[in-house]
């Protein structure tokens, strides 16, 4: 069964009673077949797997996004069950804020691009929490899903930049049947809302330029922060109603 620690001290010493190599899937939750996928990579690599479960507010700019954000303790404990983690870390803010976030991580160039540049603050809140739960974890490999693959850049970045001990191992972006990227937003769309969302994968796939790209979400109905095309992928960010939904793909 898996074992629920609930505070940083908890999770230290859970984890100095430990020999072998650690896997580690950090989540806020509302997990879906995308997070199934990164908790069976960690299974398979390692000794033992560790999941967090964490709504971290120091990366929600909207508050009312923050306040909306799923929780599904339930349904995520049996997805780690039957997963086979051997411990769920599911702390509090005020355990892993003692400092109130008067303490924080930051990078200056890539973060401040993409969703960075619509979500001021957004990745100073990612990387902060990031870097307390790799200390706390002290992981052999970390699990990410490609989906949100500006974080997936700038955590690798801090790894390196900080000379940590682990590897961060990338897992493909999961797709629902129709191309829709999986994520935990996805459970806010109304059921016509959800039938749009395919657009989205759609567009970015057919386009042969990002703005191309765009013009279609538009027409669409999507009201469009970006699409983008840096280096060898092409990003997008759109909202449908309320909700915003990022993807990326290979171009």
């Amino acid at each position: 069964m898996s074992e629920v620690l609930r505070s940083p001290d908890e999770m230290k010493a859970w984890r100095k009673k430990r020999a072998g190599t650690v896997g580690f899937v950090p989540t806020m939750g509302a997990l879906h077949a995308g997070h199934e996928e990164l908790i069976k990579r960690a299974r398979k690599e390692n000794d033992l797997v560790v999941l967090s479960i964490f709504v971290n507010p120091t990366q929600f700019n909207d508050p009312n996004d923050l306040q909306k954000y799923p929780k599904t303790w339930d349904q995520d404990f049996a997805m780690a069950e039957m997963n086979g983690v051997d411990a769920i870390f599911y702390p509090n803010y005020e355990e892993m804020y003692p400092d109130k976030y008067r303490y924080k991580i930051s990078e200056s160039d890539y973060s401040r691009l993409l969703d960075g540049a619509h979500r001021p603050g957004h990745f100073d809140g990612v990387l902060s929490v990031v870097m307390k739960l790799f200390q706390l974890v002290s992981p052999t490999k970390a699990y990410f899903g490609e989906k949100d693959f500006q974080q997936l850049t700038l955590i690798r970045g801090m790894v390196e930049a900080f000379f940590m001990d682990l590897e961060v191992v990338p897992v493909a972006t999961v797709r629902e049947q129709d191309g829709v990227a999986m994520s935990s937003r996805n459970t806010r769309l109304s059921a016509a809302e959800r039938k749009m969302a395919p657009a989205i994968y759609k567009a970015i796939t057919e386009s042969s330029t990002a703005s191309e790209a765009a013009e279609k979400l538009q027409a669409q109905g999507f009201a469009v922060d970006y699409v983008t095309d840096i280096g060898s992928r092409r990003f997008v960010a759109a909202k449908l109603g309320e909700v915003r939904l990022i993807d990326n793909v290979e171009i």
